[in-house]
Parts: structure tokens; sequence; C-alpha cells
């Protein structure tokens, strides 16, 4: 380039201007500009402050006044405005208005748009783990998000654990895919109020993932038609139990009655002796009459009261029967209609991927993991009770012999192991390792 002048400009945020050279390419700018945002535009655009908005993130603004605020305000750099094809940057008090205006369904919008953009690369990379005939293998986890204690702006926020403390804020449900070419591909994030446990979410984590994917495991049907099978099985013998109760409920009942009706004619019999004993002015002796009246009176009371009591047994053991029963009417109600469900999807994915869950014991109840054996996964976690742990430690002995698995760690591993709360046998593995002097164990 002889004879020309080459213009030289600077910035602080140099990676900003790769990127947004890159989102044009791919078409981010554009397509959020293309998003229908019901506000008025002064200076810049609602479209253009939210692009603003997603460049400060990326470049880690964690205070949204740090765009106009910081040693190198962001909003005065035009080179990255017009790397990201913008005439220039808003003031943050613009940027926040923008974003406090937007609704949720423009903010959904967003959203996809973001998805649709990044859906080819995540496409290249399920096309590069099934060439290669490899596992999907997920990840689930809850991330806090903290703000401030004493905020009252932040809407839905709630004080739940977060990095080993109480914090008011959110809790952010994220899933991801190992990918062959990044490492880590994002397939999800999902605001949740700061108090969301993690147990309650894996079945949004999967629905999640399938919906990003496309794709889906083959559902285990004959597991829960098995499943299905025992639990009728079940519930047979709990009408069996329930048919024969409420004849013993009467037994007891009748019980009650006869020996109330003794109670009384011993009562009426005890009072004639004492009217008598009066009259004649006898004395109560302990072989009398007047005293084996009452004696017998009060041997009649005790028995009322212990008929009484069983009565109440009866009459409980019977209503517990009966909610059980509604209860697994309900839950069969439920397995039926998963059942359907799961015959559905296994119906429309003619090729089923292999894939795995790996999730932390916050995730790690018996019910999680029967959803997930269920869906087709493959599950690693540890167990949401110490419980386990427990139970396992009982099962070591002098004899078991320890696999060595990392420099402080070592193993012992028990196949189709079966837990009373899950409904299908698990391979499990204890660990134990030293934390300076002390011996722990996680499962």
């Amino acid at each position: 380039m002889s004879g020309e002048e080459v213009q030289v400009r600077h910035t602080q945020h140099a990676l900003l201007v790769a990127w947004g050279r890159f989102a044009q390419a791919m078409g981010l700018s554009q397509a959020i500009a293309q998003v229908g945002i019901k506000q008025k535009k002064h200076q810049h655009s609602p479209q253009s402050k939210v692009l603003e908005f997603l460049v400060a993130t990326l470049a880690g603004v964690k205070y949204l006044q740090d765009i106009s605020l910081a040693a190198h305000p962001l909003d005065k750099d035009q080179v990255v405005a017009e790397a990201w094809g913008q005439p220039g940057w808003a003031d943050y008090s613009g940027v926040s208005r923008t974003l406090s205006g937007l609704s949720w369904a423009e903010a959904e919008q967003l959203v996809q748009v973001l998805e649709k953009v990044s859906q080819p690369y995540l496409d290249r990379e399920v096309a590069v783990i099934r060439s290669r005939g490899e596992r999907f293998q997920l990840d689930g986890d809850l991330t806090g998000i903290a703000v401030s204690s004493t905020s009252h702006s932040y809407p839905n926020a709630a004080f739940g654990h977060m990095d080993d403390s109480i914090c008011l804020g959110y809790q952010a449900v994220v899933v991801s895919l190992k990918s062959p070419t990044y490492g880590r591909f994002w397939l999800s994030g999902d605001h949740r109020p700061g108090d969301t446990v993690a147990c309650t979410q894996t079945e949004s984590i999967v629905c999640a993932a399938e919906r990003r994917l496309g794709l889906r495991p083959r559902r285990r049907t004959e597991l829960l038609q098995q499943r299905l099978q025992r639990f009728d099985e079940q519930l047979a013998t709990i009408h069996q139990r329930l048919a024969a109760q409420p004849a013993a409920v009467s037994e007891r009942q009748s019980q009650v009655a006869a020996l109330c009706q003794q109670e009384n004619d011993r009562q009426s019999e005890l009072c004639a002796l004492e009217q008598a004993y009066q009259l004649q002015q006898r004395l109560e002796r302990p072989t009398s009459r007047l005293s084996k009246a009452r004696q017998r009176l009060a041997a009649t009371q005790a028995q009322r009261r212990r008929a009484e009591k069983a009565v109440e047994v009866v009459q409980t053991r019977l209503a517990k029967t009966q909610a059980r029963l509604a209860q697994g009417q309900n839950e069969r109600t439920a397995l039926q209609e998963r059942l359907r469900q799961l015959e559905q999807d296994k119906a429309t994915n003619p090729h089923p991927i292999e894939a795995e869950f790996r999730l932390d014991a916050g995730f790690g109840t018996y019910d999680n993991i029967t959803l997930l054996i269920e869906l087709g996964y493959e599950v690693y976690t540890k167990p949401f009770s110490h419980q386990v742990v427990r139970y396992l430690r009982h099962q070591v002995t002098e004899q078991t012999l320890w696999t060595r698995v990392g420099a402080n760690a070592e193993m012992v591993a028990w196949p189709n192991m079966k837990f009373k709360g899950c409904p299908y046998p698990v391979d499990v593995a204890l660990e134990r390792f030293y934390t300076g002097k002390r011996l722990k164990h996680s499962a």
C-alpha cells in the first residue's frame, strides 16, 4: 500500500473488535437489529442498546454503570462500535432503560436469535460426535448468581445457598455438551429464584438439552413397563388389605358397643347395691357383693377403654391404607402417563443416540436417577443422602480390596446394587481420601 496513509486507531478492547467482526460475519448483529422491540428510538435504537449489553457482558462488565464510568468506558470506544456494525454506543442509563422496558416475549425473541445463530456450530459438533460413534456427554448444574442483599429492584430474586453462604440472587440452571472442538458447548441457561434447589430441576435440564440438540436416546420403555407391573402387584396387595380392614373395624366397634352395654348394666347393679347397703346400714367389706360389683364395673370400664383404643388403631390403619391406595393410584396414573409419553418419544426417534448425564449430589435423588434411567441416559452422580455413604462403609470389611484412583484416593465398587428408594439396580462406588489428617468418604 505504498503511497497510501494508513490510519492507526487505538482501542482498549481489541478482542471485542475481533468478536464484533465475527458477530457480523455470522449474522448476529443483523439478526438482533431485526428483533421487534416496542420502544422509541432517540439517538440509538433499542436493538443497538441490547447489542451493547451483550458486548458489555462479553467484556466482563460486572456493573452496568461500568459501560460509561469504567477506566476505559465501552461507550466511548468507537472502534468497537464500528466492529459490531454500530455508529456508536449509548450511555449506560439508556441501556438500563431499554433492558427494563423489555417484555418477556421480546426477551424470548432475543434468546431465539442467539440460539439460531449458534445452532450451525452446535450441529457441526453433533455431527463430529456421531461420526466418531462416541457417546454424548452432558453436564447439568445450578450456579448461584448473587446480587446486593439490600436491593429490592431484582425481580423474582430470593435468598438461597450460593458459594457456601446464603445470598440474595438467582440460580442459573445450565446444561452443556462436551465438545470435541471447544471443550464445552453451552446448550441452555435459565434463571430461577435463588431458593431453587437442584433436585427439582432435573427434568427441565434434560428437556432443555434435548430441545437444543434435537436428539435424544432410546427411551427404556421396557423398564417402565416392568416397573408398572410390579406396581400393580403392590396395589393388588393393598386392595386385599383394604378389603379385610373394614370388617376388623366393625368387629372392634361391636366389641365396644357390647362392653358399653355391660358397663351400663354393672353401673345399674352397683347403684342398686349401694342403695340397699345404705338402707340396711351395712358396711362395705373387701369380699362383699358391693365391693365385688365395684371391681366388676372397674374391670369392664378398663376393657371398654382398651377396646376403644383398639378401634382407633384399626381406624387409623384403615385410613392409612386408604391414603396409601389413593397415593398409589395417583402414582400409577403418573407412571402410565410417563409410559405413554416415552412410547411416543421412542416411536418418533428413528436415530437414537447414546448419551450420559453427569450431575452433582444436589440432583442425585432416587426419583431423578430413576427418571434419567427411563429416559435412556447413563447417569453419573453422587447420592443426595449421606446415608448411602454410611451404608456402603458398613459393606467394607478387612478383606475388601481398594483400587487406587489418584494420588490421595482409593475406590471400591459394587455392581447392580439395589436401594429401597430406587426401582432399578445401580453400580455404586465408595471413595476414600485424606484431607490433611482426616479420612473422608464419598459415594
